[in-house]
């Protein structure tokens, strides 16, 4: 059944204006009054000035007007997504004709769910003066294919061929587009080959299906075979090389463009902040002539994602100069570059915008952004108000507070929230047990810690990840049970990194385990040759075993090689 979204305002507005209507007027003035009543829609911008138009409609006896109305219909849609009043506009009219089905039909599909579209079109199909027609089903098919409903959709092609239009150009591009999408590649296919004309749209339609199941080689081959492309073929290809990583053939592809738009410019920028080629990503950005919020956006983004937080806010800063109005995703962005930076008084300057600004603060990633931003600056009395906040929370913004509590020490903290996100019944992800074992690594809480290692492999069966594997062996470490943490790190399924092998050496400086630290030493140093902190750490632990000559021989070799350690820094 069709949801009854036809408010009492916009019916009452109606009736008052229909038990005031005049006669029907004659043919010829109707027509004048049509015409003037067009250049009156013409000029409308909003629902409001709409409104203030449709009494006249109502009162000059046009309201049965099909085409009118149609176009009547046709402006509520594309000014508001609200679908209460162009129904209420078309439950008006005695005999709508197929016109206005299909506009009414195009704004559910744009705008409401899959049933209610499906419940208008069962009406229009039980209507006696209006069957479906080729403008009918293209709206529901791409409405099927933006929600993956295979069996809605393929119910839909029953009744095209029972129409006896499966090979309208229109229609048949819109299925091959859902077969595409629901990676029924070769049922998109049969439809695409059985297709007496195809047109741009046909061909891009096939060529975004392969690339949706990973069939980069047979997209190309159909690129190559298009005799006529189009921007959207071009940056469609463009994108599923970059999908794939493939930056040498997308590039290449790019630079034999025809023509290029912000869409083009901002995939390969997409690309190359993926692959961390931030400087080939910022040329493409001012070779770009037309610099959009996304262009914009994706360079901020791509400067944030990959640890250079302080060029990230002074594109935002430039991007705030052009007058060019940020949207929730580039704030997320922002957000993470101040987390970054660890700066306190920037944090609170962003806090402020965002509350300020038009923003839905109640949208998942931007409340979970902003609670991890003032955790990292140090504001944990305000992440833990806006994390208490939330409506509703999820694993991302629980592990935002958890990592918050973590870095500023409060590690009994960090499991008791943990735990209340286990009573709320949310799963956590691998990312949710990396968050807490950190945790429980920093604040030296070995039982916990390890209760979570073995929760997560036996309980939620997640394999672990080489940096979890880290967290676990420095919590054995830190207990003394240097050999365990060393069997462990030997048997990983994974190879480990440097921060595993790291941990169990800083372990064995502090049990004072002169013979295991210098074969982890040994080990360490061949995958870290030129980290000086390696090598003072093996010192370190000379000098507790009083081995002053090996001590002197190891900064010997430290001197030869030229190398120097980092001296740590706090924000504090």
């Amino acid at each position: 059944m069709i949801h009854k979204v036809t408010t009492d305002a916009h019916m009452n507005l109606i009736r008052r204006y229909s038990s005031a209507c005049l006669d029907p007027l004659p043919s010829t003035l109707s027509s004048a009054y049509t015409a003037s009543i067009l250049s009156l829609l013409k000029r409308c911008k909003t629902i409001r000035s709409l409104e203030q138009v449709h009494p006249h409609i109502i009162h000059k006896g046009c309201e049965q007007d099909p085409f009118l109305i149609t176009q009547f219909l046709s402006l509520c849609i594309a000014l508001s997504s609200d679908l209460s009043y162009p129904t209420a506009v078309f439950e008006r009219a005695i005999q709508p004709n197929i016109y206005l089905w299909n506009t009414l039909l195009k704004g559910y599909c744009r705008h409401s769910s899959l049933v209610n579209s499906f419940s208008l079109f069962n009406r229009m199909k039980k209507s006696t003066n209006a069957s479906p027609d080729k403008y009918t089903f293209p709206p529901l098919i791409n409405k099927c294919a933006n929600v993956l409903a295979l069996r809605e959709g393929r119910i839909l092609h029953g009744s095209i061929v029972r129409c006896g239009i499966e090979t309208d150009v229109y229609v048949g591009s819109s299925l091959v587009d859902f077969y595409g999408k629901c990676k029924e590649i070769e049922c998109s296919r049969k439809m695409f080959d059985i297709m007496p004309v195809r047109n741009e749209v046909s061909w891009t339609a096939m060529l975004v299906g392969y690339l949706n199941v990973g069939e980069a080689l047979e997209a190309k081959n159909l690129f190559d075979k298009m005799t006529n492309r189009n921007l959207a073929s071009w940056n469609a290809m463009i994108s599923g090389f970059v999908r794939f990583s493939d930056l040498r053939s997308a590039r290449e592809l790019f630079n034999e463009m025809p023509v290029k738009n912000a869409i083009s410019y901002t995939t390969m920028i997409n690309g190359y902040a993926k692959a961390g080629a931030m400087v080939s990503a910022r040329m493409l950005f001012e070779q770009s002539d037309e610099k959009d919020i996304v262009s914009w956006s994706a360079l901020i983004s791509g400067y944030a994602q990959n640890g250079q937080p302080s060029e990230a806010i002074q594109m935002f800063y430039r991007m705030q100069c052009r007058s060019v109005k940020s949207d929730e995703f580039t704030m997320v962005s922002l957000m993470s570059a101040c987390s970054q930076l660890g700066c306190l008084e920037l944090a609170k300057i962003i806090d402020s915008y965002m509350h300020q600004s038009s923003f839905d603060l109640k949208r998942v990633q931007v409340a979970a952004a902003l609670i991890d931003m003032n955790a990292k600056c140090g504001n944990m009395d305000r992440a833990s108000t806006l994390f208490e906040q939330m409506p509703t929370h999820d694993v991302i913004s629980y592990c935002s507070m958890i990592q918050g509590l973590s870095i500023h020490g409060s590690g009994p903290q960090a499991v008791a929230l943990f735990e209340r996100m286990l009573k709320e019944g949310l799963v956590p992800d691998t990312t949710a047990f990396t968050v807490i074992l950190t945790a429980c690594s920093h604040a030296g809480l070995i039982k916990e810690g390890c209760h979570y290692f073995d929760s997560m492999v036996n309980e939620f069966s997640l394999e672990p990840s080489p940096d979890q594997y880290a967290c676990l062996i420095d919590l054995l470490g830190r207990s003394g049970k240097l050999k365990d943490a060393y069997d462990i790190l030997k048997s990983m399924p994974v190879k480990p990194h440097a921060g595993a092998w790291g941990a169990l050496l800083g372990a064995c400086k502090l049990h004072c385990d002169l013979e295991l630290g210098e074969e982890v030493a040994c080990r360490l140093i061949e995958l870290e040759p030129l980290n000086a902190g390696n090598y003072v750490l093996l010192s370190d632990i000379y000098a507790a075993a009083n081995k002053w000559l090996d001590v002197s021989l190891l900064r010997l070799k430290i001197r030869e090689k030229g190398l120097k350690k980092i001296p740590g820094c706090s924000w504090i």
